[in-house]
């Protein structure tokens, strides 16, 4: 149903939320979190809890794909009683959202709404597709959705290894929807338990070690045709999950990766390493 990009494969959403009024849109999926869809989103509020999902950094102690781990430094502030905190980290080291500035469609070099590299790394030009953009909307305030995949999977015997590739499809998300009676709507922002953060909770240090800094296969979400095709029509606003990858990983379909068909291509942030474990119980 989206209308075609020249130079660009079907599934492209760029130039449907510009406005002729403003520069290109910035935004991508995040349009779909309207007043409307807060407002909505308010109504479901029961107890009125709220449960932090944010993974410290200093959890991934051995990143992978050379990434640096964060070192965290403790001043003394001179002649007072007090103190300054000084942090150096890599924003993939913990609980991140992956911005449209991250990852490019990788065929052609091309972010979000056809930023190229070359902006992207020349300081001098004006800045696009940050996420600072997101802010200035309002941030990522929507209604949140979390399918618990491990948990569906644990009741029904399926085995598997957060730190090995296993394939999530999006027949086994609608199951586990159905399963915990739990219904889509526009503008939802999709949270999957896969296993990861629990995973490693329970692990030693040199296990820890083979999943992250030595690892390079992780379960998550199936890129495929089927499942681009059923994330843009569940009209996500954004997903995200407990997995360091999202996807199932590696991605054994170039032109199906989700992170080229997500941030790039649709403009969809993908929330990665959240702790769902409390909000799981």
């Amino acid at each position: 149903s989206l209308p075609p990009v020249s130079g660009m494969p079907h599934g492209c959403t760029w130039g449907l939320w510009n406005r002729p009024e403003s520069k290109k849109d910035e935004l991508g999926t995040l349009n779909l979190l309207t007043p409307s869809v807060k407002v909505a989103a308010r109504a479901e509020i029961q107890a009125g809890i709220s449960v932090g999902i944010n993974w410290s950094m200093e959890n991934c102690q051995d990143p992978h794909s050379n990434r640096r781990k964060p070192e965290h430094r403790i001043m003394e502030l001179p002649d007072w009683v007090g103190h300054d905190d000084e942090v150096t980290m890599n924003t993939q080291g913990g609980s991140q959202w992956d911005g449209f500035r991250h990852w490019a469609h990788q065929p052609t070099g091309l972010y979000y709404n056809g930023v190229t590299h070359a902006e992207i790394m020349d300081n001098t030009k004006e800045t696009r597709n940050g996420i600072d953009q997101w802010t200035a909307h309002g941030a990522i305030v929507g209604r949140g959705i979390l399918l618990d995949y491990l948990s569906w999977a644990t009741e029904r015997g399926i085995s598997y290894s957060p730190i090995e590739r296993h394939p999530i499809s999006e027949k086994d998300l609608e199951a586990v929807a159905r399963a915990q009676d739990t219904e889509f709507e526009e503008g939802d922002i999709l949270l999957i338990r896969s296993g990861f953060v629990k995973w490693h909770n329970e692990a030693s240090e040199e296990e820890r070690k083979k999943g992250t800094v030595n690892g390079s296969e992780w379960a998550g979400l199936e890129g495929n045709r089927e499942s681009v095709e059923w994330l843009w029509n569940r009209h996500f606003a954004a997903v995200g999950g407990d997995a360091n990858v999202f996807e199932a990983w590696p991605a054994k379909d170039e032109r199906y990766r989700l992170h080229d068909n997500l941030i790039a291509l649709f403009g969809t942030p993908i929330g990665e390493m959240f702790n769902l474990e409390e909000l799981a119980e």
